[in-house]
């Protein structure tokens, strides 16, 4: 079964000569440059123009150049949601050098990893992070600059004030290339420890472009948009600013969520545009004010993990609000299917489960293990293919597209008869907590090294607050196999001491022994029933 978005065109192209698409906000800045583009809300509020903003990514690419840093330089960015994290960006992509977003709360041994493997020169990291980024840089062989938001910088680190300082020299001009690298996103991918995707210029203004076409539109120019969605991730960075910033509109930043503060902000500000992932949709489904709080909002969209059709009819009943949904990948730039565009003016509604009908220009197969299209209705993996495809993963472009460009994403689902896709389930162990991917083997690597363990399986289970949950299933060595509460204890210490949150175990289970498939292989979906009878109390 395939299916297509309303064109298979290259829609990068239709806007104008776009090449880099930092170039969306020299644009925005022309035509609105007095208008407020981005407002902050952290201990205190800050606000920047359209102008503004564009001033302050001119002086970033400018002092980058100045520094010595060419085109394909990578250049790490380790902040929360905040201006000077947008504002790094644009500069980045301005000087043709890669952006290298990563989560600040990664633990050191992450970010080492991930500053290593992208070689990166120059890192703008804030006061959140600053103490793993410096612990990477001290473990690293590579010399890594520090450029620091928000705190004193030590010796031989930089403040990131000095990149907004007037730098002489010709406007920053990129190369002309809209093959040429724009980010790096570290993602599990199909297979072992995260690996970097590897998204050009073409990839992100093509999904910019695509979501652009929908009718009615996913975004205007009149709307205040919210961006909780942290800014590392593809879906907050393109899904969420890239597509603000094409449509001036304004974006409101925030950092970490506070359920009845997150609503107060959304009426005060009148934020109109909410992009969330599941566990919002929990935390505000069944308030008595949420109906209230959420008056002048006119759009819901839920991503990063699939959406419980329950929890959509339980928000909807309470906040009045219909949730749009939609299907991506860090891989896809990141959106393939919305159910955006839904004609509800003729009453053409989303059926519920549903993740959307491909985007313009994008083309869905569900390709059956014989490698030819399944029959309409009939599960297999998902395909796809379009201009907002990533290239491969780094440093060498392995396991990208294929020669005619179809990319197997590993996720099975169907497509019905009105072309909507329903997602059924993964074909990689890939764990999505709150929207973020968790590879099971990052965490058994970390639980295997513990004194005590003798073997261990990390699944995920479903999580009403999450999604989905880590679970992790512990064999013990004989002689501590009495000091159960002991070695749990230090199992959560490890993982805690050296991986980000989202990725500790919220239960540690065990066992004698684990299950294995007449292959040999440890049979998770054993595991997976097994945690989830333990959840419902029927063990």
């Amino acid at each position: 079964m395939s299916v297509s978005g309303l064109s298979a065109a290259s829609l990068w192209l239709t806007r104008n000569v776009t090449v880099n698409a930092s170039q969306y906000l020299r644009d925005a800045a022309a035509a609105n440059g007095a208008a407020v583009a981005l407002i902050e809300v952290r201990h205190q509020r800050r606000q920047v123009t359209w102008a503004e903003f564009d001033r302050a990514a001119d002086a970033v690419a400018r002092s980058l150049s100045a520094r010595g840093y060419v085109a394909g330089h990578r250049v790490a960015i380790v902040m929360s949601n905040r201006i000077d994290l947008a504002v790094s960006y644009y500069g980045i992509l301005r000087g043709g050098l890669v952006a290298v977003p990563i989560n600040p709360r990664s633990s050191a041994q992450e970010i080492s990893r991930m500053l290593s493997d992208s070689k990166a020169r120059i890192a703008f990291c804030d006061e959140v992070a600053i103490d793993d980024v410096r612990a990477a840089a001290k473990a690293s062989s590579d010399s890594l600059t520090i450029a620091l938001v928000g705190a004193r910088p030590k010796s031989g680190e930089l403040s990131f004030d000095d990149f907004l300082s007037t730098v002489e020299g010709p406007e920053p001009v990129a190369p002309a290339d809209p093959e040429s690298l724009a980010v790096l996103l570290y993602t599990s991918g199909t297979s072992g420890k995260p690996r970097g995707a590897m998204l050009p210029h073409r990839a992100l203004i093509a999904n910019i472009e695509q979501i652009a076409q929908l009718d009615p539109p996913a975004m205007t120019g009149d709307d205040t948009c919210l961006a909780l969605l942290p800014l590392f991730h593809i879906y907050g960075l393109n899904a969420v600013l890239g597509q603000a910033v094409r449509q001036c509109a304004r974006t409101v930043l925030v950092d970490g969520f506070d359920p009845g503060g997150l609503l107060d902000l959304i009426a005060e500000l009148g934020i109109t545009n909410v992009p969330i992932a599941p566990p919002v949709i929990a935390a505000w489904a069944g308030r008595d004010d949420l109906r209230e709080k959420l008056t002048g909002v006119r759009r819901v969209v839920s991503g990063a993990a699939p959406l419980d059709p329950d929890l959509a009819d339980a928000f909807e009943a309470s906040s009045g609000v219909f949730v749009d949904q939609g299907y991506g990948l860090t891989e896809t730039s990141p959106v393939v299917t919305t159910t955006l565009g839904w004609d509800r003016d003729h009453d053409e509604v989303p059926k519920r489960g549903t993740v959307g009908r491909p985007l313009p220009g994008i083309e869905l197969r569900i390709v059956d293990v014989s490698g030819t299209d399944a029959n309409q209705g009939d599960p297999a993996e998902i395909w796809v293919r379009g201009d907002n495809v990533f290239v491969g993963y780094w440093p060498d472009g392995q396991d990208g597209p294929d020669v005619d460009g179809w990319y197997p994403t590993g996720d099975i689902g169907f497509i019905d008869e009105d072309g909507g896709l329903t997602l059924v389930d993964r074909l990689k162990e890939l764990v999505i907590v709150s929207g973020f991917n968790v590879y099971p083997t990052e965490v058994e690597e970390i639980i295997s090294e513990v004194s005590g363990v003798s073997q261990v399986a990390v699944v995920g289970v479903p999580d009403e607050e999450t999604g989905e949950a880590v679970h992790a299933f512990v064999v013990p060595t004989n002689d501590v196999a009495a000091e159960e509460g002991e070695l749990k204890t230090v199992v959560h210490a490890a993982c805690e001491s050296k991986l980000a949150r989202f990725k500790w175990p919220k239960n540690v289970v065990i066992v004698q022994g684990l299950p294995y498939s007449v292959t040999g292989k440890v049979a998770k979906g054993r595991l997976r029933a097994l945690a989830r009878s333990q959840m419902l109390g029927l063990d």
